[in-house]
């Protein structure tokens, strides 16, 4: 989780993004990448580096557990956007900033539903 908090603070106002991977709901590989949309309310992953993050993965023997992105500006939920533009049958983790800290959610997303799952940090 620290990798994604140092891309989502170094990237911000712009909402950061990426890809995260490993065994049996425990992360092993945070990866991000560039937000091609360069946006303070929306992101879209550069597609090579998506690829590329994606064959990374793969290679590892990791699953696609989820993807991540940041609201700088809120909500902690996902946005009708997030939601419309789900591909994935992976988690969806948000970090939305109140005052000055980020906190994560978790989000299914299925058939434009959002449903909140348990996340759990865990300091290993």
């Amino acid at each position: 989780m620290y990798l994604m908090q140092r891309h989502i603070n170094f990237i911000a106002p712009i909402e950061a993004c990426g890809l995260v991977g490993g065994r049996n709901d425990i992360v092993e590989l945070v990866l991000p990448v560039k937000n091609a949309a360069e946006s303070k309310t929306r992101f879209i992953m550069d597609p090579k580096a998506q690829l590329r993050a994606i064959q990374q993965i793969e290679s590892e023997g990791l699953e696609l557990l989820a993807i991540f992105h940041s609201h700088p500006k809120g909500p902690s939920t996902p946005s009708e956007t997030d939601i419309a533009e789900s591909r994935y049958a992976a988690a969806n983790i948000i970090w939305a900033k109140t005052g000055r800290r980020w906190t994560a959610r978790a989000f299914i997303i299925e058939n434009g539903i959002s449903v909140e799952i348990p996340l759990t940090i865990l300091n290993v």
